[in-house]
């Protein structure tokens, strides 16, 4: 409908638009919890590099939009807890509002999917 990819990948890098907290049903997840939502963005990444044969050790850099400054420490425990001991650098910008008011974290993510050593096989 609005005409973008969900991700795209060209050669080794690969750009996963803004993705927000929807699950498999359509509907919000989390409604009124930053940590939840942020942690089915999260999801919903991995389910976007994993359909372009990439994974999340190959996310470098997060840009996340949160409707709520205050709370940015659960959204920032969702990152800490899927991206020990080194994680991407990040952008964390409030904004006043996203798509849909139920919405409270979107988050962009970029990769950089290196090729596997010769004789390695990548899952």
């Amino acid at each position: 409908m609005v005409g973008y990819s969900r991700a795209v990948r060209v050669g080794t890098h690969i750009h996963v638009s803004g993705t927000t907290a929807f699950g498999p049903d359509g509907r919000i997840v989390g409604v009124g919890d930053p940590y939840r939502q942020t942690v089915q963005v999260l999801d919903n990444i991995e389910h976007a590099l994993q359909a372009l044969g990439s994974e999340r050790a190959a996310i470098v850099r997060l840009r996340m939009f949160v409707t709520d400054l205050s709370r940015s420490g659960e959204v920032t425990r969702a990152l800490s807890e899927r991206f020990p001991p080194i994680q991407p650098a990040m952008t964390l910008v409030g904004v006043t509002g996203l798509i849909e008011p139920e919405m409270l974290v979107e988050i962009e993510a970029d990769a950089e999917d290196l090729p596997a050593p010769r004789g390695v096989r990548r899952r």
